[in-house]
């Protein structure tokens, strides 16, 4: 991390009134960030070696991040949309020693941790010397049991911001939009290791990756054609939002863009030539918070639908038995409490290499299906089949005593035409999505509910991902039967 940090100083050396960050409160220069983040790191106490941030998508957090790699601390994200009892687990779980926060309310907080607030008003701050230690601690989404602490103290969150500015051919003239919350590792790279890695500007939608975190998303292609930004990430979900907003605002994305890439699920073809089609230049991607959240990324100009590209430079990626295993500098340390990490890693996602050694995940291998007839299917495979269908926000497909069985979660745009279709109206719908693939690949029973009623009964993680047991449970106790309306219905 130190040659991260000379390069962020050299960077406001020579050019320090370029902005290098901004929100909806306000904008930071380069030595203005630089001049925050010394401060900060002047006033973390010594005994401070695990620093919590509990804080929203902002200025705040960049200054946090940077103020923690020059005072060579293991920074914590804590989600500002996470319950008292989840703040708690991580707290006790990690260790943490203080808490940095912005403006905002703290009383989730355990009672007697010691919080800081991140910003300062004062004079210019001495560029303070770099202490080496800087990492990360980066909890799982757990959609199965409880979240695991995963590790990454040796270098892997400066060796990842530099390959994926290499991959995507990142300059100071690139401008990042902020949508998804910082607590997402992957996240945090893009918006705050790379910008100011290539002396880039990032600027923080705070409202809307709040509304992100707490599963209500909205005003996406808003947010890009405001701030016309080149570069942006995002998961699957929203990309299909977005493309439903700019096709309902009858518009396009704005031609600022350059690159933006998706990750965290497998995108649906459809949605992705979708994208294309209104001015979104999208990259599929591949990771997971155990190799620092980025393996794998199609680049600019080399494309390859249904594939997530090549490894990055300098990792090794192999597939043993079907699965898809991971070496380099990216690897995780470890879990928090655990032993060292395997070499090279497991990763659980099935997956292959074609001959240019780009990679193509199927799904995860304790996901696998194997029917009555010795049939092996990756659940993932037909649910982004599903998927394409833009009525759809979430789906979860799982073995029933027939076949296969699948639990949909309507947009809410379309929760009414489902509530009043029939059984057999619905059953044709999935049907004809689902036409392609081969028989024993095709949902036999379909269970429909809202997406409120998925939150309640705990269906979605704080992500957004699928929890396969809960899904499995619902699809257990759902009745079928839905009654015919006599009103003339209209498919979303």
């Amino acid at each position: 991390m130190r040659t991260f940090f000379e390069t962020v100083v050299a960077h406001a050396g020579r050019d320090p009134a370029r902005i290098a960050c901004s929100d909806s409160e306000r904008m930071l220069t380069r030595s203005n960030l630089l001049s925050e983040a010394a401060r900060l790191a002047a006033r973390l106490p010594k005994a401070a070696r695990t620093v919590g941030l509990l804080m929203p998508n902002s200025c705040d957090q960049a200054i946090a991040q940077l103020a923690c790699v020059a005072a060579g601390r293991i920074t914590v994200p804590l989600p500002t949309f996470f319950s008292p009892q989840q703040l708690e687990h991580i707290v006790r779980d990690a260790g943490i020693d203080l808490v940095l926060t912005g403006a905002t309310d703290t009383d989730a907080l355990p009672a007697g941790l010691p919080r800081m607030q991140a910003t300062s008003n004062g004079a210019e701050a001495a560029i303070p010397a770099f202490e080496p230690g800087f990492g990360g601690i980066i909890y799982t989404s757990g959609s199965s049991g409880q979240p695991k602490g995963v590790r990454h103290e040796s270098g892997q969150i400066g060796w990842s911001a530099a390959a994926l500015a290499r991959a995507i051919d990142a300059t100071e003239s690139d401008s990042y939009l902020s949508l998804l919350p910082l607590s997402l590792l992957l996240e945090t790279i893009c918006a705050i290791f790379v910008p100011a890695l290539v002396g880039g500007r990032v600027h923080f939608d705070t409202a809307v990756a709040e509304a992100i975190g707490r599963g209500a998303p909205s005003g996406i292609a808003e947010s890009f054609a405001q701030h016309r930004p080149t570069t942006g990430v995002l998961v699957p979900e929203l990309l299909r939002l977005w493309v439903a907003e700019l096709a309902a605002l009858r518009r396009r994305a704005p031609d600022s863009l350059r690159f933006v890439a998706v990750g965290g699920a497998a995108v649906p073809v459809a949605v992705a030539e979708a994208a294309w089609q209104f001015g979104i230049p999208v990259h599929e991607g591949y990771g997971l918070s155990e190799c620092c959240s980025v393996v794998a990324l199609n680049r600019p100009g080399q494309r390859v639908g249904g594939t997530v590209g090549q490894p990055l430079p300098g990792l090794s990626v192999a597939i043993h038995d079907g699965e898809v295993h991971v070496d380099g500098p990216c690897v995780t340390d470890g879990y928090l409490s655990g032993g060292p990490s395997p070499r090279p890693w497991p990763t659980g996602d099935l997956g292959a290499l074609d001959d240019q050694g780009r990679l193509t995940i199927f799904g995860r291998r304790d996901n696998l299906i194997v029917t009555a007839l010795g049939r092996n299917i990756s659940p993932e495979w037909v649910e982004t089949t599903l998927l394409q269908d833009p009525s759809i926000a979430f789906c979860a497909v799982a073995a029933a005593e027939a076949g296969l069985a699948a639990l949909i979660v309507a947009t809410p745009q379309a929760a009414g035409w489902f509530a009043s279709a029939g059984t057999d109206v619905v059953q044709a719908r999935i049907a004809g999505l689902c036409a392609a693939l081969p028989a024993y690949a095709r949902p036999l029973r379909v269970e429909v509910i809202n997406l409120a009623d998925a939150k309640d009964a705990g269906l979605l993680t704080d992500n957004g991902r699928i929890r396969r047991r809960v899904a499995r449970d619902l699809l257990a106790t759902l009745s079928t039967p839905s009654p015919l309306s006599s009103e003339e219905r209209t498919e979303p």
